[in-house]
């Protein structure tokens, strides 16, 4: 992704906030799994299955 302008990067929608949400560096390798914008979201998410 070197050299890459930032309107380029892959996007998803996180399924909790409907927010779009742009590739991170940190997700490199793990891109596919990632379902989420945000912790907080990963965590709404576990709180509301639970109920």
């Amino acid at each position: 992704m070197k050299n890459t302008k930032k309107e380029n990067f892959p996007q998803k929608v996180c399924p909790i906030c409907d927010r779009p949400f742009s590739w991170r560096k940190k997700w490199n390798k793990e891109w596919e799994s990632v379902q989420y914008c945000s912790e907080k979201c990963k965590k709404l998410n576990n709180k509301s299955k639970k109920k």
